[in-house]
């Protein structure tokens, strides 16, 4: 039998609680230390899933008793742990974004570039199936040339106003996910445009935030891509795709819990509400992603995405952050 890969994780948030699930899920891998400075949280946490508890990431890393950690903290945290990982010579999958200031980053590259520690970026809609599906048939010419892609993404609702503070805003914290799909569709973009809207939410305004967006990419073959985004959705959770090219269309749309339709005198084809939550609708991609990274850690070929994927996708939450204050049209420079 494989020997178990023991996990070090830090933060033990919602999306800490993802990624302890996805740990337990997967035989391979165990959790073997949990970190945050809310020691209580970190004790639960460790309670359900196992491991040892600390307040301190020196603490986990020098115990010698992890083969690889998990960054799930606050985002502020993101870099610095990411380096003492790549000085521990530890491999590190990081949540997005890797930090709220792209000059960091930058100052980072070259020994993130330099290191061999494997680091994987927390994009997880990389790995929902449905998507990957999409990305091969559009890679094997299904719809000819790649001249459009439409991507839907609108929250169920707005995030507490402790967390809004803290998200870097809505290009950084929930943008950042698909400007990474765009990437992951059409690599090289070359400029951003973007409009925010403040429509709904009072206290998202009262942070210097938008509630809704809309962002447009294009592509260095001028392919056009369309990102909207709402941080609410009064039928759920909200995630689409739609792929145009010159012999067709590929799409990919939401998911209900029943597969069951009605039809009566009031409507037809009348469903279920969509998944009313992140980690419903991605709870399988989570699992997947955490399983990619293990292969990483094996030392095995991985599809994971890295530290260059966080740092363009940076960028390009930067330049649409920038468009929609400004009404500009940025150029970008992904390389």
């Amino acid at each position: 039998m494989t020997q178990q890969i023991r996990i070090g994780l830090f933060g033990t948030g919602r999306i800490g609680q993802v990624h302890a699930i996805s740990v337990a899920t997967l035989d391979e891998a165990t959790l073997s230390w949990v970190c945050d400075p809310f020691i209580e949280g970190a004790k639960q946490t460790a309670a359900e899933f196992g491991g040892r508890v600390t307040d301190d990431p020196d603490e986990v890393f020098e115990s010698g008793e992890i083969d690889a950690v998990i960054v799930a903290s606050p985002t502020a945290t993101h870099l610095d742990l990411v380096e003492k990982a790549i000085d521990a010579n530890v491999p590190v999958l990081c949540e997005k974004p890797i930090d709220l200031e792209i000059s960091r980053v930058n100052a980072f590259r070259d020994k993130a570039a330099a290191s061999d520690v494997p680091v994987a970026l927390g994009f997880n809609k990389r790995f929902d199936r449905h998507f990957v599906e999409l990305k091969r048939r559009v890679a094997a010419d299904e719809i000819g040339v790649l001249e459009q892609l439409l991507i839907t993404s609108r929250d169920p609702g707005e995030p507490p106003a402790a967390y809004l503070q803290q998200s870097g805003g809505i290009f950084r914290d929930m943008t950042i996910h698909d400007l990474d799909m765009a990437r992951y569709f059409i690599p090289d973009i070359v400029e951003v445009s973007a409009r925010g809207a403040g429509v709904f939410s009072e206290g998202i305004r009262e942070a210097g935030d938008f509630d809704s967006a809309v962002v447009t990419l294009r592509g260095s073959k001028n392919e056009l891509i369309t990102i909207l985004n709402s941080r609410h959705s009064a039928y759920g959770y909200d995630q689409r795709i739609e792929a145009f090219g010159s012999a067709g269309l590929l799409q990919v749309g939401n998911k209900n819990d029943s597969l069951v339709r009605h039809w009566g005198s009031r409507s037809v084809e009348s469903a279920g509400p969509y998944q009313n939550f992140f980690l419903e609708r991605y709870a399988e991609a989570y699992r997947l992603e955490v399983a990619e990274f293990l292969r990483a850690v094996r030392g095995l070929p991985s599809r994971s995405p890295g530290f260059e994927d966080g740092r363009a996708a940076l960028i390009l939450a930067d330049a649409a952050e920038q468009s929609a204050r400004t009404g500009a049209v940025v150029a970008v420079d992904l390389t």
